[in-house]
């Protein structure tokens, strides 16, 4: 089953921690993705640019309406996700877990829908 992991940070921790440290999460993600690539649970990932950079659309009396920057605001924002496959919940968890930011924000574990599966 497929999962999303959902990486859920202070974007103001980043902005005012040491280069040094920086750089020391950063090897850290690097060497989970290349763990779970080689594990065979990577299905895709990706960070994200900084919520400022957001737009947020809406459809409102058909009308489209968009908004700089996030929804709304929270004290740990979207920072990026992978996309896995795991047997079941419980190994999805145990993969978001060696996630970095975990320890500093949270981690979303959300099962993916499988529209090839009949639903009900």
């Amino acid at each position: 089953m497929r999962y999303v992991l959902a990486i859920y940070e202070n974007e103001k921790q980043w902005e005012s921690m040491p280069k040094s440290e920086a750089d020391q999460v950063m090897g850290e993600y690097l060497a989970f993705t290349e763990g779970i690539k080689k594990s065979g649970n990577y299905v895709a990932g990706e960070a994200l640019q900084p919520i400022a950079t957001a737009t947020t659309v809406r459809i409102r009396d058909g009308k489209r309406l968009t908004t700089d920057g996030p929804f709304a605001e929270t004290k740990e924002q979207l920072g990026g996700f992978y996309l896995i496959e795991a047997e079941n919940i419980d190994q999805a968890i145990a993969i978001a877990s060696r996630i970095p930011a975990a320890r500093t924000g949270c981690i979303e574990v959300r099962p993916v829908v499988d529209f090839s599966q009949p639903q009900g």
